[in-house]
């Protein structure tokens, strides 16, 4: 919980963005690894080839970064419950 909360002061308040690509990163890598892996535990009960096994497993890995970088970005965007985190244009 203090990791999430320190990555979301990080990406909130650093200005450049190759830094909050860095810290989004360190929340997306672990993430894509954990859906590869499980992907790759359900798969290999399904199927007996090794080729169709890596290839959904990289799929899912996909999947997985994808979803977990979007909302890794929504927090960066979110405006704060009172409605005045973000400028109004």
């Amino acid at each position: 919980m203090i990791t999430l909360a320190a990555g979301h002061l990080l990406i909130s308040f650093v200005r450049p963005m190759w830094l909050k690509l860095i810290v989004a990163s360190a929340f997306v890598a672990p993430a894509a690894i954990a859906g590869f892996h499980a992907t790759h535990g359900i798969v290999k009960h399904l199927m007996p080839s090794d080729a169709w096994q890596i290839t959904f497993s990289v799929i899912g890995a996909v999947a997985v970064g994808i979803s977990a970088f979007v909302r890794v970005a929504g927090m960066a965007t979110a405006p704060s419950p009172s409605g005045r985190g973000l400028a109004q244009a």
